[in-house]
This record gives C-alpha cells, sequence and structure tokens, in this order.
C-alpha cells in the first residue's frame, strides 16, 4: 500500500517538474531571441552606452548564454546517467563559460557601471560574487565526490545564472518602474536564491 501511494505521488510531481522546465525553457529562449541574439549584429545602437565596451560585453553575455544554456542538460537525469562523460565535459565548459562571465562583469561593475552609480557597479560585482562562488563551491563539492552537495550546490549556480533573464524581466514589469536598475539586480539573484535554499533545506528533512 505504501510502494502504490507512493508510485501515485510521484507522477504528478514529475509532470510538475517537466512543466517547470518547460518553462524555464521559453522563458530563457524568449530572453535569448529578444534580449540577447541583437548584440551579436554588432550595431552600435543596440550597445548604447555600453558601446565603448562592447567586446568586454559581448563576453559576458557569450558566457552567460552558454552557461544558461548548459544548464538543463547537466539537471537530465536521463542524460547525465547515459553519457556521463559528456556530463563532466559539459561541466567544465559551464565553469569555464561562467568565469569569463565574472570576468567580464567586474570589469564592467567598475568602468560603465561604475559611471552610472556607485550602487549599480556594486550590484553588478555583487551578482558576479554570488555566480563564481557558488559555482565553485560545486567544483569543489564534486572534486571531494561530495554527489549530494555538488548537486546543491549547481542548482545555486543556476539560479544565479538565470538572473541574466530574471533582471530583464523584472525590468520590463511596470510595478516596479520606480525601483532603481541596481535594486533589481539584487533581486534578480538574491529572492531566487532565498526561495531555493528554503526548497534544499526542506528537503533534506
Amino acid at each position: 500500500m505504501k510502494q502504490s501511494s507512493i508510485f501515485t505521488l510521484s507522477k504528478p510531481y514529475a509532470h510538475l517538474k517537466l512543466m517547470f522546465w518547460i518553462f524555464l525553457v521559453v522563458f530563457a529562449g524568449r530572453f535569448i531571441l529578444k534580449d540577447a541574439l541583437p548584440y551579436f549584429g554588432f550595431d552600435d545602437e543596440v550597445f548604447g552606452r555600453w558601446v565603448d565596451y562592447k567586446w568586454t560585453l559581448i563576453s559576458h553575455i557569450s558566457g552567460g548564454l552558454l552557461a544558461l544554456i548548459i544548464g538543463p542538460f547537466q539537471f537530465w537525469k536521463a542524460f547525465r546517467n547515459k553519457y556521463l562523460t559528456v556530463h563532466r565535459w559539459m561541466g567544465r565548459i559551464y565553469l569555464t563559460a561562467i568565469l569569463i562571465g565574472v570576468i567580464s562583469s567586474s570589469y564592467l561593475a567598475w568602468t560603465t557601471g561604475l559611471k552610472l552609480s556607485l550602487n549599480w557597479a556594486v550590484a553588478l560585482q555583487g551578482l558576479a560574487f554570488a555566480w563564481i562562488t557558488t559555482s565553485t563551491m560545486a567544483y569543489i563539492s564534486i572534486r571531494r565526490k561530495q554527489i549530494r552537495q555538488h548537486k546543491d550546490w549547481m542548482i545555486r549556480s543556476y539560479v544565479v545564472t538565470f538572473a541574466f533573464v530574471s533582471f530583464r524581466w523584472l525590468n520590463e514589469l511596470s510595478a516596479l518602474e520606480e525601483l532603481s536598475g541596481s535594486t533589481l539586480i539584487w533581486m534578480s539573484w538574491a529572492i531566487p536564491l532565498l526561495i531555493t535554499e528554503i526548497f534544499l533545506q526542506w528537503k533534506q528533512k
């Protein structure tokens, strides 16, 4: 009876999980097509105030996009189990992409970001710090063969990676138009990461 109950509950959970990933993929796809890809046309009007730092921005966007696209494959259990070697190489590429994204975003924070305001520069650097910290912890965990911790830190890392998408979405909400850009940057990763942490800790009980 108990096994039957577990089996019954597993199906709705699997469907909910699938719907969640479909939503994320569609949400991220919209961001890629609408907000990210136009920069690769290298039109100065698209870069706007970032035009003097276009190659640094392209590096930042490229690293973020690569990590954003690779992420779902790393969480796909069937793919991971069947193609473990590919999973490991994609993990290395994921971390390299994040390193490139962090270096370029840190440079942008203290150049063009600082020209806007100190708050903007600190917000960008805070995001970069959270990004590299969660990703480094995921790497350290797997090197120590701490599989459970590695999975949890990878989830945190991808939540921060998704801040690219979240920030654009928050910036388009009319209800938040009075908030500064720097505030939206903090909101794009700090709140989702807090919610994720609650979920991760709850799951351990």
